[in-house]
């Protein structure tokens, strides 16, 4: 009996102890986890592309559905929205969504495509006759890098459909149904200071009557198309409506609404304007920089 529990324990034994063969073999587990360690941390250099191009991803869908940036190209807006040709014009933050839920209204900044019935352009779009080239242009454009294409207009409305507009009155000013329009905003060139005249125009339902501040350096809603009804914007042309001055850094502000038919008292609770469309414009670039900082001190604290 006893001779066999020995027999029997020196088995166990045996069965414990490992061969040489089994000795020499790395041991898988215990450098498992060094690499699992090892393949959650990528490199700078690999996780920079996939954090370049979800921002890019996250600005496309913000730009598309909510906020575009939108470079001013014309001097048609001065003072309110700064933009000459061959400079570095104001970087607008334009409201894609607010007409989801609304209608435009008189004194707001809106950007548009422009009408068919439009046939001059304030300005000369710089596109390369190399169609890449081009194409990198019109991307850059859709970011607030480049000058727009001559399709895009940016004015503020001053009538709507319904009403009725003409200038001016004694004063000079503009009438929106035989009253006249407090224009606080309006940039007179030195030593003209009178504007255009035409005469009355009913705005149809679903159009819009548009000047721009500069008001007579402007080719708006009174000369386009040779003036009256080929001078209106169909509202379903409106891509959005202009909110913020993002650049230059000098020019930081909101663009306010000072509705223009009521006077300056209705229009101050319009000065409110929505600042969480600015920081969703902005996350996205936020977001990357973050996480590139990150990063960058995750590479060095390894070496």
């Amino acid at each position: 009996m006893v001779d066999v529990a020995r027999s029997g324990n020196s088995r166990d034994n045996e069965d414990e102890e490992e061969s040489p063969a089994e000795q020499d073999k790395p041991d898988v587990t215990a450098g498992f986890g060094r690499k699992a360690r090892k393949k959650k941390q990528r490199s700078f250099w690999k996780e920079l592309p996939i954090l370049i191009g979800v921002a890019l991803l996250l600005t496309l869908i913000i730009q598309t559905f909510l906020a575009r940036v939108f470079v001013i190209p014309s001097e048609s807006m001065e003072q309110t929205l700064h933009g000459c040709p061959g400079c570095y014009g104001d970087r607008v933050l334009v409201d894609k969504l607010v007409y989801r839920f609304g209608d435009p209204e008189p004194g707001e900044v809106v950007v548009f495509q422009r009408p068919d019935t439009w046939n001059r352009s304030e300005f000369s779009a710089n596109r390369s006759s190399n169609g890449f080239v081009s194409w990198l242009q019109d991307v850059g454009a859709a970011f607030g890098l480049a000058s727009p294409n001559e399709d895009d207009v940016v004015k503020r409305i001053v009538a709507v459909g319904g009403q009725t507009v003409e200038c001016c009155d004694e004063k000079n000013r503009v009438l929106v149904d035989g009253k006249p329009l407090d224009e606080p905003y309006v940039y007179w060139l030195p030593g003209n200071n009178t504007q255009e005249e035409f005469p009355p125009i009913k705005v149809p339902e679903g159009m819009l009557w548009v000047l721009g501040d500069n008001r007579n350096n402007s080719c708006d809603s009174r000369c386009q198309g040779g003036g009256g009804k080929n001078g209106l914007v169909p509202v379903d042309n409106i891509i959005g409506k202009v909110r913020y001055i993002v650049l230059p850094p000098s020019r930081w502000r909101g663009v306010g609404d000072h509705d223009p038919q009521q006077g300056p008292a209705a229009s101050a609770a319009a000065q409110i304007v929505i600042p969480g469309l600015g920081l969703a414009a902005a996350f996205p670039t936020l977001w990357l920089g973050r996480r590139v900082r990150r990063t960058v001190r995750s590479v060095g604290s390894r070496r």
